[in-house]
């Protein structure tokens, strides 16, 4: 079948077998391999991406479920002008180590952030609780996620010149 999306605001297709998941489409058919494949039964978040605005575990969906939806990767966060702030917040202040879970987690934060531009960090241990790590004990990356808030928030952040306007925080109203 021909399952087609768009992917980091491209539009791609690939011909794929009905049973293939969002993740193998996506390492093994798009070339994009920054979502790792971890336990592949949804309970680590190494295959974090977001579909249509939410956070999703690619090894549990379908790459049909995604045709003609919207995903975003780890590789279409950062621009050739710089790191999303996610990224550079969380490289400056060493919140990975081994970076492994580190796709995942910045997924889910984004996430998060796009919907809560300003959580507690009760709201981000809560959804950072679907990404396993095994190198840290989670407390720089919850400092990390609430100063990426703090910069995605302000207008004037040098870490956002460059960035795309679907890629800043969504609009106050």
């Amino acid at each position: 079948m021909i399952v087609t999306l768009t992917v980091n605001g491209e539009l791609r297709s690939a011909s794929v077998p009905p049973e293939t998941t969002l993740l193998v489409m996506l390492r093994e058919h798009l070339h994009l391999t920054g979502a790792k494949t971890g336990c592949d039964v949804g309970d680590c978040g190494a295959c974090t991406v977001i579909v249509d605005g939410l956070a999703v575990n690619a090894c549990l969906m379908l790459a049909a479920q995604a045709d003609g939806r919207t995903v975003t990767t780890i590789e279409g966060l950062a621009t050739r002008e710089g790191l999303h702030p996610l990224q550079k917040v969380f490289e400056e202040t060493g919140a990975l180590q081994c970076g492994f879970c580190g796709p995942g987690v910045i997924m889910t934060s984004k996430a998060l952030l796009d919907h809560n531009p300003e959580p507690t960090s009760q709201e981000i241990r809560t959804a950072l609780t679907g990404n396993l790590c095994r190198c840290t004990g989670y407390v720089k990356m919850i400092e990390g996620v609430q100063e990426a808030a703090a910069m995605m928030r302000s207008p004037q952040s040098p870490a956002l010149a460059g960035q795309s306007p679907a890629l800043a925080a969504p609009e106050q109203k």
